[in-house]
Order: C-alpha cells, then sequence, then structure tokens
C-alpha cells in the first residue's frame, strides 16, 4: 500500500471556517466525524484513500473550527452539511458518518439526499429503543470513556499512555462542550428522526461494533428496519470505533458499498 498523505486546510462555507483533511483520488468521499472530535488520519482513512478523494472535515464548533451562534443543535448541523456538499462542487459523494457524525449524516439524508451517492452509517447515535439501556459519556470520567469504546483494551491502554499538551487539553474540553450541546438534552437522540428514516434512498449500510458499550448493537436493527435500501453488518471484538479498532474490516465494507452503487 502506498502511503498517502493528507492535505491539512481551512474550508469556508457562507460564513463558517472549519479544519478539514482531504487525501487521495477517485469517487469522493465525505467523512464526518464522532463526538470525540476530529480524528486522525488512520489506516481507516489511507485505504479509503487508496481509491477515493476524501475529504475529513472538523464540525464547526469542535477543535480550533468556527462555532457560529446559530448552530444549536443536530438538525443545524445536517444544514450546514447540506451547503457544506452544495459548495464543494461535486455532483455526488459518499457520505459515511460514525456516532454523531452517523446521527448527523441520517439528519442530512432525511431532509435531501439530492447530493449523496451512498450512505454509511457507523454506530450511529439519534435512536432510542425503551427499555434497552446505553452508556452515558457523560457520566463516565476521561479514563473510563476509553476505556469503554473499546473492546481490545491494548488500544485503550495506549492512548491513557499518551502525553497530553496544554493545547490537546483545550482542545479536549472545546469538543466536550461541542458534544454536550449535540448530545446532552435529550442523550444522544432525537424524539422526530426515527419516523423520517423511510426518506432516505439512496444505498446504506449501517455498521456496528458487536461490543459497544455505547450504543448497543441491537439498534444496528432497527436502523435497518427503518431505511428501505439498508444492509446492516455487526463486526466482531468491536466496541464504539471501528474505524480504530477494526480499520480494515471496515474500510472493507465502506469501500465494497461504494464499488456497488
Amino acid at each position: 500500500m502506498t502511503a498517502t498523505k493528507p492535505t491539512e486546510s481551512r474550508h469556508r462555507v457562507r460564513d463558517v471556517s472549519v479544519r478539514m483533511l482531504r487525501g487521495g483520488s477517485g469517487p469522493p468521499v465525505v467523512f464526518l466525524h464522532g463526538g470525540n472530535g476530529w480524528p486522525q488520519w488512520g489506516p481507516f482513512f489511507q485505504q479509503l484513500a487508496e481509491g477515493c478523494d476524501l475529504r475529513v472535515p472538523e464540525h464547526p464548533g469542535y477543535g480550533t473550527s468556527d462555532n457560529p451562534p446559530w448552530l444549536r443543535n443536530t438538525a443545524d448541523l445536517a444544514m450546514y452539511y447540506l451547503d457544506f456538499l452544495d459548495g464543494l462542487g461535486e455532483p455526488k459523494v459518499h457520505l459515511v458518518g460514525h456516532s454523531l457524525g452517523g446521527w448527523t449524516a441520517a439528519e442530512l439524508a432525511v431532509r435531501s439526499c439530492a447530493r449523496v451517492a451512498s450512505l454509511t452509517l457507523i454506530a450511529p447515535a439519534g435512536l432510542r429503543i425503551k427499555g434497552l439501556l446505553s452508556g452515558d459519556m457523560f457520566m463516565w470520567g476521561p479514563e473510563e470513556a476509553t476505556r469503554n469504546v473499546y473492546y481490545d483494551q491494548s488500544i485503550a491502554e495506549r492512548i491513557l499512555a499518551l502525553p497530553v499538551s496544554d493545547d490537546d487539553a483545550d482542545i479536549a474540553l472545546t469538543n466536550r462542550f461541542a458534544s454536550a450541546k449535540f448530545g446532552w438534552e435529550p442523550r444522544w437522540y432525537s424524539p422526530s428522526l426515527e419516523r423520517w428514516l423511510h426518506r432516505i434512498d439512496v444505498p446504506t449500510l449501517v455498521l456496528w461494533g458487536a461490543e459497544d458499550k455505547l450504543f448497543p448493537k441491537e439498534y444496528a436493527a432497527r436502523w435497518g428496519e427503518r431505511i428501505p435500501q439498508a444492509r446492516v453488518e455487526i463486526i466482531p471484538q468491536c466496541g464504539h470505533v471501528p474505524i480504530v479498532e477494526k480499520a480494515d474490516a471496515t474500510a472493507r465494507h465502506v469501500l465494497d458499498l461504494i464499488r456497488r452503487t
């Protein structure tokens, strides 16, 4: 595999400037990250960039991206990304979202799939099943949260052992405030989203880690039932972050959908 080095830039949509990574060439793919913030360019992104033109924006409100006052909830974030897709100059993109990013991608798609060629939802937030207990990241401490999102605790150990600079700590705090804005009340779901999922009319893949402690894998079936063209895949021995814990398998599933679309 030839290493694809991404470029970092500031991307502006109307009055909002965000950080964005871009790498590779081929069909356009946009990845929307989860509540922990802008991810590093790891093996999952590397594999996608081998055959795709991959863009990974940082959500407004996270890290060093702008935090506009009108951005109040996930519905606003979805509308921002509709503008974002309009501004890319691509007729359609393959949209991939993880956790909060998956919820945002679904909120976008129920509003309009005009710019979406395919949709991949990786352990998305956004739904609630009565009687099915979920984890609560707002009640977990930093170490507990890191351990709870991974099935393989050796990954958690490596992350916890990394030194944290003052800048890293500031960004982590900014990200936590942003996640609270989007996911605090109600906890990580939209009461109205489920009844509109039938409007998603593009090929859709729902990926879930079998050992997810934040959103249990039973949610995958509900997403699969509500989205007309959805295919559900459960990844064994994997927690809430398949793009890190099972990067090869996750990339393979996503690329398979892109090639078939």
